[in-house]
């Protein structure tokens, strides 16, 4: 099969799905294997960030909807001038962060957890799905 386009969540109907983490839900071409086991080329026009129930258009060959895999996760809580300065912290390294009411969320990394718990945040670790803030020039359709 050859996904050559991403339907937003709608009414539409699935044939398979497949099951992806953050980083196979960002991408433009790349080969990869539905939860049914068929492989699957995922042929877009340029990198595209798949979201939780979109659906991979593959023409006569049917619809894919995307799955976000569960995720080893780090949420991490403060005071609000505490997850300010953390946030910055998280922004200067880089790191892909989603925003879950008054915590931030990252994926588990025993060395930025340690700076967070310095810093004097508090972790709880989870599984779930990650679903980060997109850059502020990023042309994702979400």
């Amino acid at each position: 099969m050859r996904a050559t386009a991403v339907l937003p969540i709608g009414d539409w109907h699935a044939t398979d799905t497949i099951t992806l983490d953050y980083d196979h839900r960002h991408r433009r071409r790349i080969m990869l294997r539905t939860d049914a086991g068929t492989d699957l080329l995922l042929d877009l026009a340029e990198t595209t960030r798949l979201r939780d129930g979109d659906g991979l258009d593959c023409g006569k060959d049917g619809i894919v909807r995307v799955i976000a895999a569960l995720e080893p996760l780090a949420e991490i809580t403060g005071s609000a001038d505490l997850l300010i300065r953390l946030a910055w912290h998280l922004g200067n390294r880089h790191l892909d962060v989603s925003f879950r009411g008054t915590s931030l969320l990252i994926r588990s990394d025993h060395v930025i957890e340690a700076m967070v718990t310095g810093l004097g945040g508090h972790i709880t670790r989870s599984q779930s799905p990650f679903d980060p803030e997109s850059g502020a020039y990023a042309h994702d359709h979400g």
